[in-house]
């Protein structure tokens, strides 16, 4: 019979409550930790307060390749690739790390609320290791970026390069909205 190491189970309780923090869902931590189910849930509750969304995690490779989310989703594989090429850190280590570095980019540098959960961050570094996503060359610009494995990539313009007519509508929608509130 193993012996249980209380020092190993302390870095899984840790690791958990990274991941809570982070806003990690419960399948993901079911997924990335040996704790229970229930152990998992008194920590959730513990830190959140309330009990964990319940449902399916989103399993959609297409999500991550429209114009909003690919930007963030490249954003994001991008570091994550650095991480693990030149910092030799791997699994879920690199994916917490990778997703730390992206909320500072986004929330911290552009005071914007991240596009990417650390759920679909996860989901989408899933999809790269089953080859469903990989990164395609911008023609133009020459960034990475995330595109389903068989499509065809011969002439590829990102959405940095090539923007949706739409692109943007939506923000200054919500900003003319909320100031028509704050008149009234």
């Amino acid at each position: 019979m193993a012996s249980k190491s209380v020092v190993n189970e302390a870095a899984e309780i840790q690791l958990a409550v990274d991941l809570v923090k982070l806003g990690a869902r419960l399948q993901l931590l079911e997924s990335e930790t040996s704790l229970s189910r229930e152990r998992l849930l008194k920590i959730y509750k513990e830190l959140k307060g309330v009990s964990p969304p319940k449902g399916m995690l989103p399993f959609s490779a297409d999500w991550f390749v429209t114009w909003q989310p690919n930007i963030h989703s490249s954003l994001f594989m991008n570091i994550y690739k650095y991480l693990r090429e030149h910092a030799q850190v791997s699994g879920i280590e690199a994916v917490v790390k990778a997703y730390r570095l992206y909320l500072e980019q986004v929330v911290v540098e552009h005071d914007e609320e991240p596009v990417l959960s650390l759920t679909r961050a996860w989901t989408l570094v899933r999809f790269f290791d089953g080859k469903m996503l990989t990164f395609v060359k911008c023609n133009k610009c020459q960034g990475q970026f995330v595109a389903h494995n068989l499509d065809l990539h011969d002439d590829y313009a990102c959405g940095l390069c090539h923007m949706p007519s739409r692109a943007g509508k939506t923000k200054r929608a919500k900003e003319a909205e909320s100031a028509i509130q704050m008149v009234a």
